[in-house]
């Protein structure tokens, strides 16, 4: 058993391409989120360190995903006063649309399953990153922790199982993440600009675009693909409040991209790309754009994340 340490990342995940909020996920290459495992001097697990979002993260391993995730799984082992340390590296924007609570949570719950060498498989584990972060929010999203865990893009097909399938990808699959920071937090955006309430006849148009997606992934149809991401609607209160976002999807879309939108519940947006000359055209536009605009802003290209958490 390694005394030396190890490192873990698990990634960012992006949810609502196609209109699928919390059905459909993807996993991307970057950002992520790291911990470093080690040995420790006294029982039980401790956060030593948090790098990236101190101010943000609580170091009690009982309201901190990351440490409530690994905790489960060491009780689970018989293993919870085993002496073990984290350093908590936050590469991933907090509030962002970018699955970062789920990220911690499957960063540590893999985390002890390496460093313990378990044998256990992502399956075995992910129930444990999903308890935790029911334990510590309201509501979870099994279309970002899913694929951050277990890579990939993944259609939830049963959120009590749960249930998913990962999907097939065709080749030349880009996404690019266009994040201006705002000072909301989740909880604050959500209540300010997301309505729950969407008309029976457009929740099925908004199913129909889903299905086609799906359809396109599987049959390389990027034509299909194209006109399903194309006719999904976005939820007006929820687009004004994000920056520039009908200049820079006019910009994403001239410069050739299959679609524009909100990524998981905003402010990020992602721009669904078939070749990596659009999407970094894309992410050029985005530069010049939000620096006239006078706004900080994260900027992320990646092809699809088939590993998910992954040990160094």
């Amino acid at each position: 058993m390694s005394k030396s340490g190890i490192k873990v990342s698990a990634p960012a995940t992006v949810t609502n391409i196609a209109g699928g909020l919390t059905t459909l996920g993807v996993a991307l290459e970057s950002p992520a989120d790291e911990i470093v495992i080690k040995e420790g001097n006294q029982p039980g697990l401790t956060i030593q360190e948090i790098q990236g979002a101190a101010k943000r993260l609580p170091s009690d391993i009982y309201t901190n995903p990351a440490g409530l995730a690994a905790q489960l799984l060491l009780e689970h082992l018989g293993e919870s006063q085993r002496p073990l340390i984290f350093d908590i590296h936050k590469k991933i924007p907090m509030d962002a649309g970018l699955g970062s609570t789920a990220a911690l949570a499957s960063a540590g719950v893999f985390a002890i399953s390496e460093y313990l060498r378990t044998g256990l498989s992502k399956h075995d584990i992910l129930p444990f990153a999903i308890k935790a972060l029911e334990k510590i929010y309201s509501d979870i999203d099994l279309a970002h922790v899913i694929p951050s865990l277990m890579g990939g893009m993944t259609l939830v097909t049963d959120e009590f199982l749960p249930g998913f399938k990962k999907m097939y990808i065709p080749s030349g699959f880009y996404i690019v993440v266009i994040y201006p920071e705002t000072s909301l937090t989740n909880e604050s955006w959500r209540m300010e600009t997301v309505s729950t309430q969407v008309p029976f006849f457009e929740g099925m148009h908004q199913a129909q675009y889903l299905a086609a997606f799906v359809a396109s992934m599987y049959t390389s149809d990027l034509d299909l693909m194209r006109n399903a991401l194309q006719k999904v609607a976005e939820q007006k209160k929820t687009v004004e409040q994000i920056p520039a976002y009908y200049q820079m999807k006019e910009k994403a879309l001239t410069a050739g991209a299959s679609g524009f939108g909100i990524a998981g519940f905003g402010p990020s947006m992602y721009a669904v790309c078939t070749d990596s000359g659009t999407a970094n055209t894309i992410i050029e536009d985005a530069k010049t754009l939000y620096k006239i605009k006078k706004y900080s802003t994260s900027l992320y290209l990646s092809k699809v994340n088939h590993e998910g958490a992954i040990a160094y």
